[in-house]
């Protein structure tokens, strides 16, 4: 058995006066007393893990608690994220900007220190995580990531993108079914810069986990192309940083690294240790006395001896790591100044100078060629002209790519060499599309070509959704990837993190209604765009033709804080005419398309048709039907409720007067649509059913004489 009391002679933790077990025991002691003072909060995971982190942040994480967003900075990720304690703890120690007041608030209003990790919210944290299985998901995402940066902008004797990911992870993320899809893709990936530290306790809310958790885990890991290592002693630090070093040697050689961490849960309670009492509830006055004296920490409440904030204390090592990059990234950009540019572009989150003028020309395009198309075409067509000015969208598809049509012929499949794991470079794409900049300088090429921009997830939508917003914490590049709109329930929690954390990313979900048809209502889609426009902070947009898809592509990619979900459709859908005001507004989610003049009908509208998606036809043709009789309507386009619902107040009586009476259309729930003061919708409350498109719209009454019949019965009220 290795000394638990000292690491090796190199690292700052040897250095300390504090031995490594002092250093653990300072974890212990703050995440009991900051879950009783809260009398809330996980205890038991923190005290376990304790020593591991000793192992990792002591001698092996590269960070600088000065600049938590040094760009070069190892990534670390706590999965199970109920021990939030821990990291707490840790970028106290440390350095970060986190002072113990912040600790003594634990899971206070308006406090840092939240009851799981929240990204945004403290300094430090590179993801939320508490949803288990996620957080080893975005892990996969950011190493991911590192990987294709580092294989699109190092050159020879400039390493500047050279990091790795570590993360912590629990029984249960192992158990929820994303960490599968997370691993089997990391393993498929060759992330061997990865590298995971499970924390094998044993122990979940309801208890010991063998009765229901009896995974081999190990061989699971070695199946899906891991490296496993252990199981070691994770109450011993420096048998745990062995096995970290050992994981690091074999960087280059294609696999990601499982570390095994024997633990107890509750490490150093004499009476809760090794117990489910230990997991979820503070451990009680008596208790924690107890167990301060097992462990031999005499420090009142929240106090850290010197000797101990000595020993943690990373921000000259900090310092120093980020200074070393910073000269070696001057010689970078010396030597390779566009690349530099390009990189550093990229890692803030700008978009190109050109984008405002390349998303134009897109748009203009659409509406020039008013194309009758899908609007899962319209997207691939706007998708062709954006990837080629923009590199850092980096697209996919859960196995759908020629349903979703997600790829284009500037995005070549993304693939990793057999032997060496490194990632194949392919032939330069046609950079053609964006050469209508003449100021933007052209970007360097990587000397064999470029890497692949477009994944294959594999049929693993939550996983993958999951994994985007680990490339977006990353940064560097724009995520993108499709499914059926219907599977986005699969999604859902993960674009709900996504939403939560304020991150830029563009889910394409085709196939989004009952125009889906003979598929039946397993696959139509009939409260899915209701349910997302539910989630705080995710922009949904069902556009109706090529130029609403464009300039909704436009929107999406122009917010950095927001993610964005495009409904789009599998059926053929003509272009609705419009003038170039109408074009103009179409970002604003909602505008008018079409007044009774247009129909040559001169009256004052007497109400008001509101469509989204492939309805809008079925609006327009009413309309007409409606003109033949002299009834005067409006036809407004709604492609995005919520972008309509962040307008000026001025903006949204100009589009629907308050005095008209309002009738909404729409192949999906119609509770939704309520909340506009509708009279009627014409929408469907049930599910759908197996028939072909056609059928099924005459059916469900989405025909032109049934939504001119509710606008006759709402005007004849």
């Amino acid at each position: 058995m290795a000394n638990t009391d000292t690491l090796a002679s190199s690292t700052p933790v040897a250095e300390a006066a504090a031995p490594a077990s002092r250093l653990a025991n300072a974890i212990r002691a703050l995440a009991m007393d900051a879950v009783q003072q809260a009398n809330s909060g996980h205890p038991g995971a923190p005290m376990g893990m304790a020593d591991m982190a000793v192992a990792l942040w002591g001698q092996h994480l590269k960070h600088n608690p000065r600049n938590p967003a040094w760009f070069d900075r190892d990534r670390f990720v706590l999965s199970n994220g109920h021990g939030s304690m821990l990291l707490y703890a840790l970028l106290h120690l440390t350095g970060y900007d986190l002072p113990i007041g912040e600790l003594k608030n634990f899971r206070q209003l308006h406090s840092k220190t939240a009851g799981h990790p929240e990204h945004g919210i403290t300094p430090g944290v590179e993801t939320t995580t508490g949803p288990l299985g996620q957080g080893i998901t975005n892990a996969v995402g950011m190493a991911l990531a590192e990987k294709l940066l580092a294989a699109e902008f190092n050159r020879p004797n400039f390493p500047v993108v050279d990091h790795r990911t570590y993360v912590f992870l629990g029984d249960g993320c192992l158990m929820e079914g994303i960490s599968h899809e997370a691993v089997a893709l990391a393993g498929a990936w060759k992330l061997d810069k990865l590298i995971a530290l499970y924390d094998d306790n044993g122990i979940s809310i309801d208890g010991k986990v063998a009765p229901w958790f009896i995974d081999n885990t190990a061989l699971r890991f070695v199946a899906s192309g891991w490296q496993v290592l252990g199981p070691v002693d994770g109450q011993d630090a420096a048998a745990v940083a062995t096995a970290i070093a050992e994981a690091k040697a074999s960087t280059g050689k294609g696999k990601p690294t499982l570390i095994i961490c024997k633990t107890a849960i509750g490490q150093g309670s004499p009476n809760r240790a090794g117990t489910a009492k230990a997991h979820g509830e503070p451990l009680g006055a008596e208790e924690i006395k107890l167990t301060r004296e097992a462990l031999g920490w005499d420090a009142a409440p929240f106090e850290i001896p010197e000797d101990v904030y000595a020993g943690w204390d990373a921000k000259a090592k900090g310092l120093a790591a980020e200074a070393e990059w910073d000269v070696l990234f001057a010689g970078y950009k010396a030597a390779h100044p566009q690349l530099a540019a390009e990189l550093v572009r990229r890692m803030q989150g700008e978009l190109p100078a050109s984008f405002g003028e390349t998303a134009a020309r897109i748009a203009s395009e659409a509406h020039d060629q008013a194309a009758t198309v899908a609007s899962r075409k319209a997207s691939q067509l706007a998708l062709e002209g954006l990837t080629a000015a923009l590199p850092e969208l980096l697209g996919g598809s859960a196995d759908l790519t020629g349903s979703n049509l997600t790829n284009t012929s500037h995005t070549p499949a993304l693939r990793f060499d057999a032997e060496t794991g490194a990632v194949v470079l392919g032939a330069a794409p046609d950079r053609k599309a964006g050469a209508e900049d003449e100021k933007a300088a052209p970007v360097e090429e990587p000397p064999h070509g470029v890497i692949g921009r477009h994944i294959n997830y594999g049929v693993r939508e939550f996983g993958m959704a999951a994994i985007m917003n680990g490339i977006a914490l990353h940064g560097g590049y724009i995520p993108y990837g499709g499914t059926f709109l219907t599977f986005s329930d699969y999604s859902r929690n993960a674009i709900r993190m996504a939403a939560l954390m304020k991150q830029r990313i563009v889910h394409v979900f085709t196939h989004d209604s009952i125009g889906l048809g003979e598929d039946g209502p397993t696959h139509q889609s009939i409260e899915h765009a209701a349910s997302l426009r539910l989630i705080p902070g995710l922009d949904v947009w069902r556009p109706a033709d090529t130029a609403e898809t464009a300039i909704a592509w436009a929107v999406a990619l122009a917010q950095k804080n927001r993610p964005t979900a495009l409904l789009l459709s599998r059926q053929n859908l003509p272009y609705a005419p419009k003038g170039e005001e109408a074009l103009d507004n179409i970002a604003n989610g909602a505008y008018v398309l079409s007044e009774p003049a247009d129909v040559g009908l001169k009256q004052k509208a007497r109400a008001v048709i509101i469509a989204t998606g492939s309805e809008v036809q079925l609006a327009l043709a009413a309309q007409k039907q409606l003109a033949a009789a002299k009834i005067a309507v409006r036809v407004v386009s709604m492609p995005s409720t919520t972008a309509f619902d962040r307008q000026s107040l001025a903006y949204k009586k100009a589009v629907l007067p308050a005095n008209l009476p309002r009738i909404a259309v729409e192949m999906g729930v119609t509770d939704g649509w309520w909340k506009y003061g509708c009279a009627a919708v014409v929408g469907i409350d049930t599910y759908g059913e197996s028939a072909p498109a056609p059928v099924l719209f005459k059916h469900f009454g989405f025909t032109p004489e049934n939504v001119a019949a509710t606008v006759r019965k709402v005007l004849s009220k």
